[in-house]
Formats: structure tokens, C-alpha cells, sequence
């Protein structure tokens, strides 16, 4: 009959043996791929990176391989990789077709405002672009691969996700920009029968999305065949939209002042007519425009505000990524991105601020409010701005789902959000993602049916607004880090900069729209969740990890020892563990008593360092660190090496922990002659599910069962004898620790099982030395922390409901009434101390009164007095879910160790999960 027991220390391990099967299987790891570059010399950006057999798209080639210069995606330059996208994507539609909307309503000063505003925040932002591109090595999924690799897989990816329905509603919108644009020109007048010159095109809500669907088929035709071919147009395309913007500077000094006359419908019958003017330089022009008038917009018949306005006005700061977001196509991103960004947005800041002061100058409140292409109006040549408006709509369109099909491409490859987006991952030949292109295609025309420009424009400044902030944050928390590998070259940022940037984001988002922010931060926080419980895998680190490495170190530093007080005291926990594999258990019910302390769960590596080629312990904590997650406890690990357990034991309860959190209670599970049995092959957990599944560390189910050696038996010598076990008491006792040793835990069902039945468990406390009853009192240091303990346990969760029953010895049959009075005096102190618990008095008259005396060291307990008591245990505890015992100090001679030992095995013998403890701190407190 083989029995368990939990703490057989290692002498479970063969030395040198174990250390040389450790290393082999931690080499095997190793050497499968899974983290193999967690030990290269520099490490390479991506989770794919880790996967030697497979194919990172971003790179061009297996992992393993070299990218030749043929098949090198890299090929886009400053110039036109970054900043033709980055100009063209912040004129856009915003340019032709919205500064005469944001003039006659806001006005010269408030659109300076709004302007001055919208190019303060994304000045900031730039600042933390600049910043994080410069800190490394950037590939492709732009802004998504800077804030995923900066804050990691839960913040990139919801930010990421976030960033790509932002460019998602951006082609929207632009697609929606150029259909105005063209119906402008081509559509047929609302009051007209038939067609007029090229007013051809019918108008309505129906065949606007007709339009624009037709629209978005020629860009996504467009970016099927790559994003080179766009790049090599854009080129083209600024050449043009630079051309329109000269033709509309010199139209004031050669078209006179003259006056339209312009038809709107509102609903189905009320038509209103008005005549503005254009009245070239004008003085009284320009002090009329001064002032905001905001009114009804003719397109969406809903009442403007400042919000409102400055809503559609920044969807023309939503490019400055543009560049970002082709840092796959790049050839040097680190330098490109930062130089090309500035020098594009101080480009359109400059021709934005020349617009605004051209337009409250020379056109009239009237024109500018009832006429969206007022430019067309005005120019000297009307088809060239024409062309030019065409031509930066369906760019900026191209431009954003080129954009938004890498950054779900990113996100496909970095396997994210599992199988949904796993076809995006798929790339063409050329490293074309057509996949994600198709996606993106989907998504876009969903955005079209809202018909109008301006009612989809503030959803997507919320969005970007929302990722500039994510920005930011990224960039702050890598700040307040103080990382030391944080080095990027461009110094032209702070922490200041970072928060000001974050503050001026989400204060404008509300400002804009309360509703569509609050909604985008719910959404943006439903995604963090998701991702952090579906715990992708990620070698990219963890801004989160940093952050709190910085902070605990300044509390620990302000936790000073010199300050503690009784009242404040808890259960800081070391378990020595030789084998999980039996000892599964006792760490369960450890992690229930240790009541929000420390608990470090200890190991001792029997080995000399001296004649090791390395040390073998390092390679284990991924394993141990592993099995805490898979039993649920919250723990720390150490683990030494040492010639022997003792000397290995007094490390670890010397060094473990740090300044105030240092262990303060040593727990071993009990010492006898049982073989204990393998817990991984009762629990599901350890033996069932997905085999072949690794964690975010690569340590999978198998690897982790075959690291632990087998439990002991019958042929396995035991390296752990008597007198050491007994020393480490001693030792632990002397270095001021109190000491718990842990008995039939083995019996004790798991967390998941025996809690659902309607029988109340019951937490049995006998705080009498039994091996010398008279010897001690009841208020004692020991028997005050054995009573600490229990109300400890009691207070856990899975506890709550036990109830707890204390035992009181008395000697009824010796006529003397005394133990009355003591039960009395028991009580009062039960209730200083604030402990709810039934006292249960025994009594002790059929103990042998041979020894009832105190207990002089080295003196032997009769075996029959061990054995009544024992009886006496199991009489009155028999239905008790844990006992706590009293552990009497052990001897000082080790040859007193194995007599020590035999009485405390008789008198716990068949007892089921009990506790032995011995206290020598005062842990109560009957004071406020």
C-alpha cells in the first residue's frame, strides 16, 4: 500500500544526473524553435521571428534565410515614401472641398483656433512618433508595430484594431469626398427633369452610394496590384494637387469680384435660394469674416457648432501616419519617418494657414457656407482645381486602404485575434497582402452608406484622436520606464510633451463627440480585455512589466521593516518543495493561508557549482514558473543550488525577498516513511487537454510533466535524512521563523471539487502542546499564532463558510473545578482577540497519568500516551476538513532527531490533512 507525503525534499534528485536530463530537456526547448532567439545576441522584432520554420512576410523570407536584394520590399525613400503619402493624405478632400465650410462658419479666428489646435495635438504626437521610430528597428503595420512593440500584444493590438477602423471610416470618407466632388460637376441639378450640358448624373441618397461603390472598386483594383504602382503615381498626383493650389493662390490677383446664384433642397419641397458674392481683396470682406456664424449645413441640414466644424476640419490632420504606415515599403523608416512627417505637416500647415487668410479675405460668409467647391468657383481655371480635387480624393482613398490593409496584415501575422483574421495573413508573390485588401474593401463599403461626408467625419477624428493618444501613451510609458534601452536618436520630446499630447486628445474627443468617444473607449477597453485573456503569445516584451518593475521598486525601497507593527501582521510564506509532482496539494492550501502575503515556493538543487560546466538552476524557473500558472497560485519562485537541503534552506530564508517582503513562516511538508503518489497523473489539468499546446514561454504539457522526475519509492535512496530535516527546524526557529509542517494534504480534494456539497467543512484547532499538556498555557506565543493562523484560513474564500472549533484538555474526573475558571479566562481572550469559534472542551481522564508532566528535552514519551492521544485526535477531529496542531520546539541534539520525529508521526497517524505549527513571533493584537 503506497502512501503520500508532500515535502521529501530532494531527495527525489540524483545530483549530477538530474542537472545533466535538466539541461537536456531544457535544450530541447530550446532547440525546437520556440524560443530560440530569446538567447541570440540581438534580438529581431516580431512574434514570427521566433518560428524558424516559417515565413515572416514582413521580411520577405524564412526567418532563417537571408532577403536578397531582388526580393527586398524595401525600395520607398524619404521622399516619396513618406512624405508625398503624408502631404497627400492631410489635403485630401479637407483641402478642396471643407476650408470653405470651416471659414464661413467658424470664421478667420476660430478656424485659426481650430487650426492652431488640431496641428498642436498631432505636433505632439509627431514628437512621440519621432521619438519610437527612432528607438529601433520599425517594420511593416506603421503606427500598429510601434505601439504594439512599445506597450505590448494587449495594448497593440486593440490600439491597432482601433487605428484600422479609423483608416477604415477615413477612405470612407474621402470616397464620399470625391462622389461630391464629382457630382459638383456631373450631377444633374435637384430641380431639373433632364440632363444639362454634363450635368449628367442623377443625385440621391441611393445613387451616391452607387458612386462611391464604383469609386472604391477602382482603388481597390488599384491596390490589388500593390502599393509601389501607388507610389510611383503619388508622385504624379502632388505635382498636380501642387499645381491646382498655385492656380488658387493667383486666381484672386485675375478674377474679379462677381456673384453666383446657388439652389439648395431641403427635404422633399422647400428649396431656398441665395446670392453670394465673390469680392476678391476686400477689406470689409475680410473684418465680416472675423467672427463665427454658425448655421445650417446645407448637406446634412443639421445645425453646426464649433465641435461640429472642428470635427470635419481635423480629418485633414489624420494623414500625418501616412508615412508610418508604409514603414514595410521603406528603405531606412528609423530616418524617414520622422524627417519626412515634419517636413510634410509644417508643408500643409503652411498652405492651410495661406487658404484660410485667402478665403475670409475675398469670399463673402454666404458663399462660403452654401458652397463647398468654392475654390472651383473662384479659379482662374475651374477644371484644373477640378482635377486637382479629384485627383487628392481618390489618392487620400488609396492611401487609406493601402494604409489600413497593412496594419490588418500586421495584426493577421501577429495572430492576434486568432482565426477570424488568420486569411489576412496570406500574401501574394510579390508580398502583396490582397487578402486584408479585400477585408478592408468590405469594410469601406459598409462606411458608404452613410451617404455623407460630414455625418461620418466625426467618428473618424474620435478614432484618430483615440490612436494619436495611444501614441502618446506609448511613448510616455517608455519615458517613465526609464528603460535602459530606450535610446532613440530624436531627443526633441519629454514626458511632458507625451501627457500634454494624451490630455489634448481625449479632452478634444469629448469636445467633438461625447457619445462616439465614450463608445470608442468602452470598445477600445472590451478588446484590451479580450486580448489580455486570450493571453496571445509574445517575445516583443511587456511596457506593463517595466512599469511595474519601476514602481515596486520604489515601494519596496519606502516598505521599511523598521515599521512594522503587530496589527498589521500577515503570513509570509516559504515552502520548501523537492517535488510538485506530490506536493501539488499542500501548495494549494498554502496559497489559501498565506491571507495577501508573500509566498515563494522554494526548491533546493543539490549540486557544487565548482564542478559544473553551468549553473543548472536557471533553466528550471520557466518550468516552475509555469506550474504556479497552472495550479492558479499566486506565487514566487527561487530556487539555489547547495551541497546540501540545510545549507540550501538557510539561503533561501535568508536572501528571498526583498527590504520589508522577506519570508516570515518556513512551511515542509511532513517527514515519514510513506511513498507519495504523482499528483499530475489525478488532475486534469496536468493530464488532459491539448499535449502539444506551449505557453507564452514555450514550456508545453509534456515538457513540463517530463522536467520533474518521478516521486520516490521503494528503490529511490533518500539524500534527506532525520537529523537534517529536524536541523532545518532548528535553524529556521533560531533565525526567528516560525515553522509549519504539513500531513496528509494529499486527502485534501482540489479547489475545483468538494466545495459544491452542503456539508460545512469544519477547521479543528488543538493549541495544547499534546506531548506535554501541562506544559504551556493556552496564551503562550506558539498557541497565539496557531490560533492566528486558523482565523487566517477561515478568512480565505473557499474557508469563509467553515466553521471553527477549538479544543480545550481538562482533567473532569480529578475533582478540581480550576479548569472552569481557565475555560472562562479562554473565552475572554477568544473574544479579545476578536476570534468567532466554538470551544469544545475534552476530557483528558483516560490519558495515562504516567506523563502529565512538562516534557524535559530527551525525555521519551510513552507510546502509549502518544497513541491515546492520537485516539483522542481522531475521536474528536474525525470530520474536521484540516487540523492545526501544536509543534513542539525539537531538540537540540540531532541525536534526539529520529525520537522527535517517531512521536510526532504517532501522535498525527491517520489524522488526514493537518498542520503542525510552531509560533515564534507575536502576531496578535487586541488594540486599535
Amino acid at each position: 500500500m503506497r502512501r503520500r507525503t508532500h515535502l521529501e525534499m530532494p531527495a527525489d534528485f540524483s545530483g549530477m544526473d538530474v542537472c545533466y536530463v535538466s539541461r537536456q530537456l531544457i535544450g530541447c526547448c530550446f532547440s525546437s524553435g520556440t524560443m530560440a532567439n530569446e538567447h541570440s545576441p540581438l534580438l529581431v522584432h516580431g512574434v514570427y521571428s521566433m518560428m524558424g520554420d516559417a515565413e515572416d512576410s514582413r521580411g520577405g523570407s524564412a526567418v532563417t534565410g537571408q532577403v536578397s536584394p531582388e526580393s527586398n520590399p524595401r525600395k520607398l525613400n524619404t521622399f516619396f515614401g513618406v512624405m508625398v503619402p503624408t502631404i497627400l493624405s492631410m489635403f485630401s478632400i479637407v483641402l478642396f472641398l471643407r476650408t470653405g465650410f470651416v471659414v464661413g462658419h467658424a470664421g478667420l479666428l476660430h478656424g485659426l483656433l481650430m487650426l492652431f489646435v488640431a496641428y498642436f495635438i498631432i505636433s505632439l504626437t509627431i514628437l512621440s512618433i519621432c521619438a519610437i521610430s527612432t528607438n529601433g528597428a520599425v517594420e511593416g503595420g506603421g503606427a500598429y508595430f510601434m505601439i504594439s512593440r512599445s506597450l505590448g500584444p494587449e495594448f497593440g493590438g486593440s490600439i491597432g484594431l482601433m487605428f484600422y477602423l479609423a483608416k477604415v471610416c477615413a477612405c470612407g470618407v474621402y470616397v464620399l469626398g470625391l462622389v461630391e466632388a464629382i457630382l459638383d460637376v456631373f450631377g444633374r441639378d435637384p430641380g431639373s427633369a433632364g440632363s444639362q450640358g454634363l450635368r449628367v448624373l442623377p443625385q440621391g441618397y441611393w445613387y451616391t452610394v452607387l458612386y462611391s461603390s464604383l469609386v472604391l472598386l477602382l482603388c481597390l483594383v488599384v491596390c490589388l496590384v500593390g502599393a509601389h504602382i501607388y507610389a510611383k503615381a503619388s508622385f504624379i498626383i502632388l505635382l498636380v494637387v501642387t499645381m491646382s493650389l498655385i492656380s488658387i493662390v493667383i486666381s484672386p490677383l485675375i478674377v474679379s469680384p462677381q456673384r453666383f446664384n446657388i439652389t439648395h433642397t431641403y427635404g422633399n419641397n422647400h428649396t431656398v435660394t441665395v446670392n453670394p458674392s465673390y469680392t476678391g481683396f476686400n477689406g470689409t470682406t475680410l473684418k465680416n469674416n472675423l467672427g463665427p456664424q454658425y448655421s445650417l449645413d446645407y448637406s446634412t441640414n443639421t445645425m453646426m457648432s464649433f465641435a461640429t466644424v472642428f470635427a470635419v476640419m481635423f480629418t485633414s490632420c489624420t494623414g500625418i501616419m501616412a508615412g508610418a504606415n508604409m514603414s514595410g515599403e521603406l528603405k531606412n523608416p528609423s530616418e524617414a519617418i520622422p524627417k519626412g512627417t515634419i517636413i510634410a505637416v509644417s508643408y500643409t500647415f503652411t498652405v492651410y494657414l495661406l487658404l484660410f487668410l485667402l478665403l475670409s479675405s475675398t469670399c463673402d460668409r454666404l458663399l462660403l457656407i452654401n458652397d463647398y467647391a468654392v475654390f472651383q468657383r473662384v479659379s482662374v481655371w475651374p477644371p484644373f482645381v477640378t482635377i486637382g480635387v479629384y485627383c487628392a480624393s481618390l489618392s487620400a482613398a488609396m492611401c487609406s486602404m493601402i494604409g489600413a490593409s497593412r496594419i490588418l496584415h500586421a495584426l493577421a501575422l501577429d495572430q492576434l485575434f486568432g482565426l477570424p483574421l488568420a486569411p489576412a495573413a496570406v500574401t501574394s508573390s510579390s508580398g502583396n497582402p490582397w487578402v486584408s485588401v479585400l477585408y478592408t474593401w468590405g469594410l469601406v463599403q459598409c462606411t458608404l452608406f452613410a451617404g455623407q461626408l460630414n455625418v461620418i467625419a466625426g467618428i473618424v477624428t474620435v478614432f484618430y484622436l483615440l490612436a494619436y493618444a495611444a501614441v502618446d501613451l506609448a511613448c510616455l510609458a517608455l519615458e517613465w520606464a526609464s528603460a535602459p534601452n530606450f535610446r532613440p536618436t530624436f531627443q526633441f520630446f519629454s514626458w511632458h510633451t507625451c501627457l500634454l499630447g494624451i490630455i489634448s486628445c481625449v479632452v478634444m474627443m469629448f469636445v467633438i463627440n461625447p457619445v462616439y468617444s465614450s463608445a470608442s473607449i468602452a470598445l477600445l477597453l472590451l478588446l484590451l480585455l479580450f486580448l489580455h485573456y486570450r493571453s496571445p503569445t509574445s517575445s516583443w516584451g511587456y511596457i506593463s512589466q517595466a512599469l511595474i518593475f519601476h514602481q515596486v521598486r520604489k515601494y519596496l525601497l519606502m516598505l521599511d521593516s523598521r515599521k512594522d507593527h503587530v496589527k498589521f501582521w500577515r503570513p509570509q510564506v516559504l515552502l520548501m518543495v523537492a517535488n510538485p509532482r506530490s506536493s501539488c496539494q499542500l501548495i494549494c492550501f498554502v496559497n489559501q493561508l498565506k491571507k495577501g502575503g508573500l509566498f515563494v515556493l522554494g526548491h533546493v538543487q543539490i549540486g557544487d557549482l565548482d564542478v559544473l560546466p553551468a549553473d543548472p538552476v536557471q533553466p528550471q524557473y520557466n518550468f516552475w514558473l509555469s506550474l504556479v500558472d497552472k495550479l492558479g497560485v499566486k506565487a514566487f519562485v527561487d530556487l539555489t543550488l547547495s551541497p546540501s537541503v540545510r545549507q540550501g534552506t538557510q539561503h533561501l530564508l535568508r536572501i528571498t525577498g526583498l527590504g520589508g517582503m522577506k519570508p516570515n513562516t518556513l512551511v515542509l511538508g511532513f517527514y515519514d516513511n510513506c511513498y507519495p503518489e504523482d499528483y499530475f497523473l489525478q488532475d486534469p489539468v496536468f493530464c488532459k487537454g491539448d499535449r502539444g499546446e506551449g505557453d507564452n514561454f514555450g514550456v508545453d504539457l509534456p515538457s513540463l510533466q517530463a522536467h520533474f522526475p518521478p516521486v520516490r519509492h521503494a528503490e529511490s535512496p533518500r539524500a534527506l535524512q532525520p537529523e537534517e530535516y529536524v536541523s532545518i527546524i532548528c535553524d529556521a526557529i533560531k533565525m526567528g521563523k516560525n515553522v509549519c509542517l504539513g500531513r496528509y494534504f494529499f486527502q485534501l480534494p482540489p479547489e475545483s471539487k468538494g466545495r459544491g456539497n452542503d456539508n460545512v467543512d469544519t477547521i479543528d484547532v488543538w493549541p495544547t502542546n499534546l506531548l506535554s499538556p501541562g506544559s504551556a498555557s493556552y496564551a503562550d506565543v506558539s498557541s497565539l499564532f496557531l490560533l492566528q493562523m486558523a482565523c487566517v484560513l477561515n478568512m480565505a474564500n473557499r474557508w469563509r463558510r467553515a466553521r471553527l472549533r477549538i479544543f480545550v484538555c481538562v482533567a473532569s474526573g480529578s475533582g478540581d473545578q480550576g479548569w472552569l475558571a481557565n475555560e472562562e479566562q479562554f473565552r475572554e481572550l477568544l473574544g479579545m482577540l476578536r476570534i468567532r469559534a466554538a470551544i469544545k472542551i475534552v476530557a483528558c481522564d483516560n490519558v495515562p497519568c504516567m506523563f502529565r508532566g512538562p516534557n524535559s528535552e530527551g525525555q521519551k514519551v510513552p507510546e502509549d500516551f502518544l497513541c491515546t492521544m492520537n485516539g483522542l485526535l481522531r475521536e474528536h477531529s474525525s470530520t474536521a476538513a484540516v487540523r492545526f496542531l501544536y509543534l513542539p520546539h525539537p531538540p537540540s541534539s540531532s541525536e534526539l532527531s529520529q525520537q522527535y520525529l517517531t512521536q510526532l508521526d504517532t501522535l498525527t497517524r491517520d489524522l488526514g490533512p493537518t498542520l503542525l505549527i510552531h509560533g515564534v513571533t507575536p502576531v496578535t493584537c487586541t488594540e486599535l
